[in-house]
């Protein structure tokens, strides 16, 4: 039996404090890539409850995906904003979810982004990364933005950590491993720094800013 909307919100509630529950179900937080990192994020922050979500890839289901990504052999060649989306409902099905199947690029991030309270930077590609942390910083400057470096390897996954690297930017993982370098991908260092994305958008989310 599926709880009502009202019910979730109580279990939640109940879990996280009242006052933090309703700050998370007021707030709206773009993924950008939904790959190891964006996929499990988008995941975490629905089981807080958050009240919405902007999902945006324009990539299918692969089975070299599976091994560390939040999809289902039933859906390999589905778009992975789409699958995604029906995870996400199977498990909250109250989060409101924007889906987009679709490259961002510097002629349509400002659109996809522009409603977003924060900006998570989800791509396994170096120049995708810079490309939108210039965006961001640039043309959204009271957005926080939550990006990634280095979560590929097996090194120890203490070496994951989140950084402040100014009052609006953070910075997960070791900042050394990146997927080009190295080719080890693992489920559990992807997602360890998966969820320091998703804490740190918790804790901003809760008006805290130090790390």
């Amino acid at each position: 039996m599926i709880p009502t909307r009202e019910e979730l919100k109580e279990a939640l509630a109940a879990k996280h404090g009242q006052s933090l529950q309703d700050k998370l179900g007021k707030a709206t937080v773009a993924i950008c890539g939904l790959g190891g990192l964006g996929s499990n994020i988008a995941i975490s922050l629905a089981r807080t409850g958050i009240g919405k979500l902007i999902l945006i890839d324009f990539d299918k289901v692969e089975i070299t995906n599976l091994n560390r990504q939040q999809y289902k052999m039933s859906q390999l060649g589905e778009n992975k904003a789409d699958a995604l989306a029906i995870n996400i409902r199977e498990i909250n099905p109250y989060v409101e979810l924007e889906v987009h199947t679709v490259l961002i690029t510097e002629v349509n991030a400002e659109e996809l982004l522009s409603d977003a309270d924060i900006i998570c930077e989800a791509f396994d590609n170096a120049e995708n990364k810079a490309m939108l942390t210039n965006i961001v910083l640039e043309k959204f400057p009271d957005k926080y933005l939550v990006a990634a470096s280095g979560m590929a390897s097996t090194d120890s996954p203490n070496t994951i950590k989140t950084r402040r690297l100014s009052s609006h930017f953070y910075l997960c993982g070791d900042a050394i491993n990146d997927v080009a370098k190295v080719e080890s991908l693992v489920a559990p260092r992807v997602m360890i720094c998966a969820a320091h994305q998703a804490h740190t958008v918790i804790r901003i989310i809760s008006g805290e800013y130090d790390v």
